[in-house]
């Protein structure tokens, strides 16, 4: 199962005024980092940041002006999260600026069954509160102290360890079955090496002597009828 972390970063809280001018992305398989990121700041054309906006994220209009637009990246970004799940904290508003985004460009706007909310998983699982990010990483004992402001990939990482927690830790991808897996490893020169793991085609043999079985045999008998060995014979 493929799915894509990711947060966005805004001139502000209209979608269909403001723009999107930074994403980032964090590729998971079956709830694990691949390693494969996808992040890009993106110029919003005429439209000025916030100041409330700039004082969360830090971006100014000077940073961005030079940046690519939304339109020149759109490709790279349907390459990155194509097929994936789509899960971000406060989902409703990264996908309604991405959206937004896809429409001025005549795009189908994202499936809702491929979008996660981890606020929504968060305020189901700990109803109390207060379900906030930066919460849940101490909730979960996650160092966020490098979070001086928010970023888009920074953000996604963190939210990346928090997701995998919510759904029960690293013990989830840890189901011992007899499939064959697929594996992505990503290199230093950034191309994908696929390498696939078959099926054991049949069990190991067993590295206990008859001897090993024999004393072991003789050693039950010894602790008597009620010895627990016993309900495993």
């Amino acid at each position: 199962m493929r799915e894509i972390i990711f947060d966005t970063e805004t001139t502000g809280l209209e979608s269909k005024a403001d723009r999107i001018i930074e994403i980032g992305g964090i590729e998971l398989i079956d709830h694990f980092p691949t390693g494969r990121t996808f992040h890009k700041y993106i110029s919003p054309g005429d439209r000025k940041v916030h100041p409330d906006a700039l004082a969360v994220h830090g971006l100014t209009d000077e940073f961005l002006k030079d940046k690519p637009t939304f339109a020149e990246i759109i490709g790279e970004l349907q390459e990155f999260f194509h097929d994936a799940k789509w899960i971000a904290h406060n989902a409703n508003f990264d996908i309604g600026f991405i959206n937004a985004e896809f429409e001025r460009l005549g795009v189908a706007p994202v499936p809702s069954e491929q979008i996660i909310d981890t606020l929504a998983m968060a305020r189901r699982k700990h109803p109390m509160g207060p379900n906030s990010l930066d919460a849940l990483c101490r909730r979960y004992g996650i160092d966020n102290s490098h979070r001086t402001k928010h970023g888009a990939l920074l953000d996604s990482e963190l939210l990346a360890e928090v997701y995998i927690e919510m759904i029960g830790g690293r013990q989830t991808a840890l189901g011992l079955v007899n499939v064959s897996e697929t594996i992505k490893v990503i290199d230093d020169f950034d191309d994908d090496i696929v390498v696939v793991i078959p099926p054991r085609p049949g069990p190991l043999p067993s590295r206990l002597s008859s001897q090993d079985m024999e004393d072991h045999r003789k050693l039950v008998a010894a602790m008597g009828e009620k010895a627990i060995w016993n309900r495993y014979q």
